[in-house]
């Protein structure tokens, strides 16, 4: 049987009968043109804001409460009207002192209900994304507000008028601006920072924050992190963990540093007793030498062997030895 044959197909006649999908590039939305499944959720968030809260919580030392009497969390619904029971917030990260670190000292939390903890947060950081700005800065963004009838209030107003929180944060990623809010007489002032050294003090919580060039989970970057007054940052884990590691090959290093010379001194003494030994041995050579020949001297002058060894101090059996040669 002859095989079938194929029919030729130029060029031309290829591209006209492909399908149209097949002509043109696939592109794919990328990671900034995706929406949330909510329409209206702005601001969403990227992996610094699952990491930076993070590095927030591993660096936190507060040694003055004791370690049960501090909460810290991201990303949790915090409800703060009680006649709205709906109407909450989630602050990127906050911290609450002189609470229990679970709820009631039993559970872990679900969310932070003012109206039960009566408590407010002592600190409040908010990570600045496309198109939060004026729910993170209310006044101080210098934009018109998007108006917000029959809707809660932003978040700005929320943590002044409402929860009144003593230290507000906000912080953009991509300008690496820090900008720090105190409460004074009831209202936010906004305090001076540094912008080529960017630090602020926290007195409430005897804590500073600032801005640093770290390594977190492989990722080189600008972190917040916790420091003492005068800008000491205190570590992460993995710092904590390196630094152990490098403790521990130096006191290692040393230990074995301390064997070796312990090794050579006993070496060097054991040396040294050995060439002891040997100018003893031989001292005592001499000494047997020259007594010999003392006994040897003393026969040739005719002495019995009783009057050498009572001459030379020595046993007559060795007297008698040297005779009988």
């Amino acid at each position: 049987m002859n095989p079938p044959v194929t029919p030729s197909i130029t060029p031309s006649e290829t591209v006209q009968s492909s399908p149209e999908w097949q002509l043109k590039p696939l592109t794919l939305p990328t990671m900034y043109d995706l929406p949330s499944e909510d329409p209206e959720e702005p601001g969403l968030p990227n992996i610094y804001h699952g990491l930076q809260p993070q590095v927030l919580d591993e660096t936190l030392f507060l040694p003055q409460y004791p370690a049960d009497q501090v909460f810290s969390a991201f990303d949790l619904n915090l409800y703060y009207d009680p006649n709205q029971t709906g109407w909450h917030k989630r602050p990127d990260w906050f911290l609450c002192v002189g609470v229990p670190t679970l709820y009631k000292g039993l559970v872990k939390r679900w969310s932070y209900v003012m109206w039960e903890e009566k408590v407010a947060p002592t600190v409040v950081i908010e990570f600045l994304s496309s198109g939060t700005e004026s729910e993170d800065l209310g006044r101080f963004w210098p934009k018109t507000p998007r108006s917000r009838q029959g809707k809660p209030p932003a978040k700005f107003v929320v943590y002044e008028e409402i929860l009144k929180i003593p230290n507000y944060i906000v912080f953009d990623e991509d300008t690496q601006q820090l900008r720090f809010f105190r409460l004074v007489n009831e209202r936010y002032q906004e305090q001076t920072i540094e912008a080529t050294n960017p630090r602020l003090w926290i007195p409430e919580i005897n804590l500073g924050l600032g801005l640093t060039t770290c390594t977190v989970r492989k990722i080189e970057g600008s972190w917040l992190r916790w420091c003492d007054r005068d800008g000491n940052f205190y570590p992460t884990p993995a710092e904590r963990y390196q630094a152990e590691t490098e403790a521990a090959k130096a006191e290692t290093e040393v230990t074995k540093a301390e064997a070796e010379v312990a090794k050579a001194e006993a070496e060097a003494a054991k040396a040294e007793a050995e060439a002891a030994k040997a100018e003893t041995e031989s001292t005592i050579a001499q000494m047997e030498q020259q007594q010999q020949q003392a006994i040897v001297n003393f026969l040739g002058l005719g002495l019995s062997s009783e009057q050498i060894s009572i001459a030379l101090g020595v046993e007559i059996s060795k007297v008698e030895a040297v005779r009988n040669r």
